[in-house]
């Protein structure tokens, strides 16, 4: 029998815009990935979820990883990340998620995930959950102690939140984030009890379509495009934050600069055949306007949310508007090069 149940919920994190200083504070890099419980009580091993969901058949070789590690009985936090030529690839992570067998273990040997851990919930006999986390990272370095195994792995930490904030200096915005944690705080399952700084960055896009507001006759979000090496405006993503008071002159605006085909590479996909709703549609437009924006992941050269309208920028010129802007994912060898720096 494990420790802890198994629907025990994983603490989160609550985004905040600095790091908070002063004793007592633990900073780790905010890792890319599927955030993951591991469960281990002898040749019993459960992978699980942020959703409470089992993930062991999505991920035999990380199963087979905590299978094999010294310690019989714990339960550990971590997050699950895949790498591509030694870039996080969180693509490449989302199609482990699939339904055939066969092809989970193709994808297990040609795209091994890794396993970077940064706390313990059990060790042995020992229900670490109320301890502070000063106890449970001591408790997590010990069990870890003379793993070598590259693809499960601790998490680097710092207790010099100058030397976090240079963690993010240095990566020129690919690392995704740092999480700040309380050394004298329980595990707070369930709970934001955690704080991250997510880094600000930004892209200037060629604004290559709109889409009407469902039920409106006026603009409801900016199709955005990157031009690639190619010298092809590819469809990057979207941003909805127009301001209601400018909609109006805004749509008057762009409909004026309404002409195909918008977008010269990757467009953005038509209705389905299934809606008839206008908002659905996207109108193409002379690539004439260029907008900043923010973001926060990418994901196979798209933004994977929607972005933050930050200004128009009427001083840069569309074709300005490269590929190159999107910061590139941080290879974890990259990481522990920067640690080191710090």
């Amino acid at each position: 029998m494990f420790p802890l149940p198994l629907t025990t919920a994983p603490m989160e994190a609550k985004l905040v815009d600095g790091l908070p200083d002063g004793d007592g504070w633990q900073y780790e890099p905010k890792w890319d990935g599927f955030r993951c419980l591991a469960f281990r009580d002898g040749g019993e091993v459960a992978l699980m979820s942020k959703s409470g969901k089992p993930l062991a058949r999505f991920f035999p070789e990380v199963e087979a990883l905590v299978a094999r590690l010294a310690a019989d009985r714990f339960i550990l936090d971590g997050e699950l990340i895949v790498t591509v030529d030694g870039a996080l690839a969180f693509d490449a992570l989302q199609a482990r998620l699939h339904p055939a067998a066969s092809r989970i273990a193709k994808l297990s040997r040609e795209t091994p995930a890794e396993f970077i851990v940064f706390d313990c919930l059990a060790s042995g006999d020992r229900v670490l959950a109320d301890e502070p986390l000063s106890v449970r990272r001591e408790a997590l370095e010990t069990l870890m102690a003379g793993e070598d195994d590259a693809m499960l792995r601790l998490s680097p930490m710092t207790r010099d939140a100058d030397a976090a904030a240079d963690w993010l200096r240095l990566s020129g915005g690919a690392l995704d984030g740092i999480v700040a944690k309380r050394r004298d705080d329980i595990y707070r399952s369930g709970e934001r009890a955690m704080l991250k700084l997510k880094p600000g960055r930004t892209a200037d896009c060629v604004v290559g379509g709109f889409r009407y507001a469902s039920g409106s006759d006026q603009v409801g979000s900016l199709l955005l495009g990157l031009y690639d090496a190619a010298g092809q405006l590819n469809h990057v993503g979207f941003t909805s934050g127009i301001k209601d008071v400018d909609r109006a002159a805004l749509t008057e605006r762009l409909e004026a600069l309404v002409e195909a085909p918008g977008f010269t590479g990757k467009a953005p996909g038509g209705p389905s055949r299934w809606s008839t709703e206008r908002s659905a549609e996207w109108q193409p437009l002379r690539p004439e306007l260029v907008v900043e924006v923010t973001y926060d992941q990418v994901t196979l050269d798209r933004f994977r949310h929607g972005t933050g309208f930050v200004r128009w920028r009427p001083d840069k010129a569309p074709r300005q508007c490269g590929m190159e802007q999107l910061a590139p994912p941080l290879r974890p060898a990259e990481v522990a090069a920067i640690v080191a720096a710090t």
